[in-house]
């Protein structure tokens, strides 16, 4: 038997598709609704998760910390939308090694969050197109490990959907 559990979050955020043959290589922005799926084979048999696959506050509080608190009321961007970025380069810096800077945090973190910029806005950047497709893995691989750790190794993430609209959705499921 397998016990499974999904929690839900919900944040605001631009993007813009930057290869995208019609209206969304245009700066638009979405409700976005991310729900994370998680399975155990057990319930925890003690502590303070006792009869659970994972708390839905830990949960949440994981999802809050890679998901919501570094793209919410933010603009998400591919790190290679180099016209995009230069245009938000801050008026001090060297656009050309302000991204460059950022490429290489993306390169070795995942992704790189800034504020320091022309507009002072939140900046998320990822190395592929934010797709809700691109989205979907790359929070699914940020948040995977967090939900291993925080259900002390018993619950494993099996599943990401990012809805962009109410009638658009995207899901992520590692294979295997």
């Amino acid at each position: 038997m397998i016990f499974s559990v999904t929690r839900q979050i919900a944040i605001d955020a631009g993007h813009r598709i930057m290869t995208h043959g019609s209206k969304c290589r245009h700066l638009h922005g979405h409700r976005y609704t991310i729900e994370a799926s998680s399975q155990a084979r057990h319930l925890h048999a003690n502590g303070e998760q006792t009869g659970m696959v994972i708390d839905f506050s830990f949960l949440k509080d994981e999802m809050m910390a890679e998901i919501d608190q570094p793209c919410d009321h933010g603009f998400i961007a591919c790190c290679d939308d180099t016209d995009f970025l230069h245009w938000l380069a801050p008026a001090h810096a060297v656009p050309e090694a302000w991204l460059s800077a950022l490429r290489d945090t993306v390169r070795t973190t995942g992704a790189a969050t800034t504020t320091d910029c022309r507009l002072g806005t939140k900046l998320y950047l990822i190395s592929g197109q934010p797709t809700a497709e691109c989205l979907a893995k790359h929070w699914f691989e940020r948040l995977a490990p967090r939900v291993v750790a925080r259900s002390q190794g018993l619950a494993v993430l099996t599943a990401l959907v990012v809805w962009e609209t109410p009638n658009c959705r995207a899901e992520y499921r590692p294979e295997g």
